[in-house]
């Protein structure tokens, strides 16, 4: 009992009901008012037409004539149709089927609602008085009660309305109640499986279409979104785990080396050189880990600025040519001229460094790589890497930017497999994309941004 009190779907549907009721209640009034003024108007009207013909009758043909009138319509008349009476100057009765002058009558002319006794009988009755030539009255009158019965009716009908309104509103409220509470449960328990552990479970929807499907829905994407990134935070703790492993167990295997030959110090500070190496490959694990945080936290994004992105690609080829000379590959940069965007410099220098980088590692010589920045159709900038390397294959493409992620291609070449993490989260701190597409041969790394609006941040 206390639950269906406390149930917003029987509140919401009895608020309704309530509103039906007031409104029809509000019409009733209001055609009751106007019922009875129209037709208390309509009987005074008829009324004074009678009076005022009485009156010609007598001021005409004199009070014989009107004696004889009243007495006439009094014999045709259905009882209790029509009240008449006239009086002498004294108030003692000349015709009509009133037995005396009622009580209560002022004596001036015009319309008064009295209790007369009609009949016998005590009978609720508007009168019209006239005083005529001589000291003669007149009185017209009807009986008030005429459309009693019809009056009855309507109060019974519109009882029997409100009454139909409330029993059909309080069995919809019911059933309404029952249908959310059929679904809600079902919600409910999707969300408790999900609380124990169970993240492949979803909401059910009715494909109804209604709100409750359109927020199932929603919420379902939500799921599948937390789910993506429960087991992604469980895939990379794991690769934290492992890239971790490894350094600080060779770091640990030197050192215990060190402590127990204790080899000459030629060879000790070669080791030693080794386990900075070590220490520095952990350390660029943490700095990228923490890159990725900042960049998903959406922190940077209040540092925007408009950036050309042309002149940022620049500098990074420029710092990047001797390496590639080095190794014998072909670098060249190829720019249609200024692209704005808006964003942050050095997110957007680190995003490029990781993809020439990733080229470079990959592109034996003689190999080349091009880098190329520009205006697409639709207005975007784009920022493009292709090489003629290996490339990525296409069963690889949808995961290599998961976090630690190492294809069997990269596997022997250095890095942590954060590289193209970084260079994704970037794209989409700046409101863009990035694709990894087929060189032929080789791989053609696009990342596409939205154009500069003109102002300096977002």
């Amino acid at each position: 009992m206390i639950r269906l009190v406390h149930s917003s779907a029987l509140t919401w549907a009895l608020g309704y009901v309530l509103l039906g009721l007031a409104a029809l209640a509000a019409f009733a009034v209001t055609l009751w008012y106007a019922w009875n003024v129209t037709i208390f108007s309509a009987r005074e009207e008829i009324l004074l037409d009678d009076a005022q013909r009485l009156t010609e009758v007598f001021r005409h043909e004199g009070i014989a004539a009107l004696t004889a009138r009243i007495n006439e319509r009094i014999a045709m008349q259905i009882a209790g149709e029509r009240t008449l009476l006239l009086t002498d100057s004294g108030y003692r009765r000349l015709a009509g089927n009133l037995p005396a002058w009622p009580q209560g009558i002022p004596e001036q002319r015009g319309s008064h609602a009295v209790m007369a006794d009609l009949a016998g009988q005590p009978t609720h009755t508007l009168l019209v008085q006239r005083t005529l030539a001589g000291g003669y009255h007149l009185l017209v009158g009807r009986d008030l009660a005429l459309f009693l019965p019809l009056e009855r009716r309507f109060a019974w009908g519109l009882a029997a309305a409100m009454s139909f309104l409330f029993v059909v509103g309080i069995a919809g409220a019911i059933l309404i109640r029952r249908e959310l509470l059929t679904r809600v449960e079902g919600m409910r328990q999707t969300v408790a499986a999900i609380m124990q552990g169970d993240l492949r479970r979803r909401l059910p929807t009715a494909k109804s279409g209604d709100e409750l499907d359109t927020l199932a829905q929603t919420l379902n994407g939500m799921l599948e979104h937390i789910e993506h990134l429960i087991h992604g935070i469980s895939n990379v703790s794991n690769s934290i785990a492992h890239d971790l492993r490894t350094p600080l167990t060779e770091l640990r295997s030197r050192l215990e080396e060190l402590t127990v030959t204790r080899p000459p110090p030629p060879e000790t500070f070669a080791e030693i050189d080794a386990a900075v190496a070590d220490v520095d490959r952990v350390m660029r694990i943490f700095s990228a880990l923490l890159r990725l945080a900042e960049i998903d936290s959406g922190a940077r994004r209040s540092g925007f600025v408009r950036v050309d992105a042309a002149a940022v690609a620049a500098e990074v080829v420029e710092f990047y040519e001797p390496a590639a000379e080095q190794k014998g590959v072909v670098f060249s940069f190829q720019t249609d001229g200024d692209a704005a965007v808006a964003g942050d410099p050095v997110l957007l220098a680190q995003a490029l460094s990781n993809l020439i980088d990733n080229s470079l590692k990959s592109v034996c010589a003689p190999g080349a790589i091009s880098v190329r920045v520009g205006t697409r159709a639709d207005g975007a900038v784009e920022i493009a890497v292709a090489d003629d390397g290996p490339g990525i294959a296409d069963a690889d493409k949808p995961k290599v930017t998961e976090r630690f992620f190492r294809g069997d291609a990269s596997r022997g070449s250095p890095g942590v497999g954060l590289g193209l993490s970084i260079v994704e989260a970037v794209a989409k701190l700046h409101g863009g994309v990035l694709h990894l597409l087929d060189n032929h041969p080789g791989l053609l790394a696009q990342m596409v941004l939205p154009v500069s609006d003109g102002r300096p941040g977002r």
